[in-house]
């Protein structure tokens, strides 16, 4: 005989724990629920992350060929749109300076391949160096080769065409994703403010020197014996305060953007302006020189129109650094209070009038054929500034600038 088990007591008990312990569990749930709804009521309302969007950036890749040959320079690979042409410059000279196949054949026959993914970028050939040079390449491995630094290249878009400006923006040149580019060696350059000053510095020194009559230039005894005509000092005094105003307007009225010129150009301006200005002093300054034929009367009067046509000078010059730096260039420079600036009135380029102003008064003020012979060259040489410059003009401001003369008034 089975017995029969008794029903255990426990079992009950145990569910009613059970639901007993889900109850309180699900309290505390809603209570901490309450809390957390709470909290987020008083901090606000919850801000979504910003969705990141990955733009698209398309790079270019800049071919650089040489300009007689058409061969392959190097290649600029991953240039941003944002580049400028003086940023792909920088790159030519760094691929240059570190691929000594590319610095040793002088035909070009290496490609160097530039990234700008890593800095100091690294170059390296994709052709080998012509057979001539191959033997220069190995022996001299050591020597440098051209240093193309940035304002020594020359880059065109078309073959013969003109040089690009540095501030240009790479992607205004992108027909695709591949720019090609001439390359021309434009020689050793020299910035703009060493070119004045070197070319300005000059004239000052050699006028001073023929004015103290140097026994190696000048006859001792003769010097001594002469006496110098007033007109020999104001002449040493107008010429010297002309190149002096060229000097402070180089250093603190012209404002140069980094723009530079081959050398060969500085060397002509040196031999013309110093080769003159020895001539000129050598015969104001000799002891047998002949003072003007109308005296006192022509030398003041010529004096003062020099004086005043340097003034006006200044005063142009400052005009226009003064309407360049303003930024307002979609008008051409007008005139102000000042009466030597309402030449602009009459003419689109007053100061080269006041320049030839200068010196036609200087050879009036000294009567001699070394300073007249200057001051047509002078006159050439600004009428060929002043009618380029006032084409230029015609093509941006037509309405303003169609009535004025180039340089002299009414004439020209």
């Amino acid at each position: 005989m089975h017995r029969r088990q008794k029903p255990s007591a426990p079992e009950p008990k145990r569910d009613l724990a059970a639901r007993g312990g889900a109850l309180s569990m699900s309290h505390n749930d809603t209570r901490s629920f309450f809390n957390f709804s709470q909290l987020v009521l008083s901090a606000g309302h919850l801000k979504t992350p910003p969705v990141l969007k990955h733009s698209k950036i398309t790079y270019f890749e800049v071919e650089i060929l040489d300009m007689q040959s058409k061969k392959q320079i190097c290649i600029v690979d991953k240039v941003p749109p944002s580049s400028t042409l003086l940023d792909v410059k920088h790159k030519f000279h760094k691929a240059c300076s570190t691929s000594p196949t590319l610095s040793a054949c002088p035909n070009m026959g290496g490609v160097p391949v530039l990234g700008s993914s890593s800095w100091p970028f690294s170059a390296h050939c994709l052709t080998d160096p012509c057979p001539s040079c191959a033997e220069d390449s190995r022996t001299e491995h050591s020597t440098p080769g051209p240093q193309w630094y940035p304002s020594r290249v020359g880059l065109q878009l078309e073959r013969n065409g003109p040089y690009l400006k540095d501030s240009i923006n790479i992607q205004s040149l992108a027909v695709s994703s591949i720019i090609t580019l001439y390359f021309t060696d434009l020689g050793q350059q020299v910035g703009w403010t060493t070119f004045f000053l070197t070319e300005y510095t000059g004239p000052l020194l050699i006028y001073l020197l023929f004015y103290i009559r140097l026994s190696t230039i000048y006859d001792q005894v003769e010097s001594t014996k002469n006496f110098r005509h007033p007109v020999v000092h104001l002449a040493c005094f107008c010429h010297c305060s002309h190149y002096i105003r060229r000097l402070l307007e180089t250093l603190f009225v012209h404002k140069f953007s980094g723009g530079h010129t081959p050398l060969r150009n500085m060397i002509k301006g040196c031999a013309f302006y110093w080769g003159f200005t020895s001539w000129i002093a050598y015969y104001i300054n000799h002891p047998q020189y002949t003072p003007p034929s109308f005296g006192h009367r022509q030398v003041f009067f010529a004096a003062l129109a020099f004086l005043m046509c340097e003034a006006g000078n200044h005063f142009i010059n400052v005009a226009l650094a003064h309407h360049t730096h303003s930024g307002n260039k979609a008008c051409f420079p007008s005139p102000t209070y000042n009466p030597f600036t309402w030449l602009f009135l009459l003419v689109s380029c007053p100061n080269y009038t006041y320049e030839v102003g200068s010196w036609i008064s200087f050879t009036v003020m000294t009567q001699t054929l070394p300073a007249g012979i200057f001051a047509f060259l002078m006159v050439i040489q600004m009428s060929l500034w002043a009618q380029k410059k006032h084409k230029l003009y015609l093509k941006r401001f037509y309405p303003e600038v169609g009535r004025k003369a180039a340089m002299i008034p009414i004439i020209f």
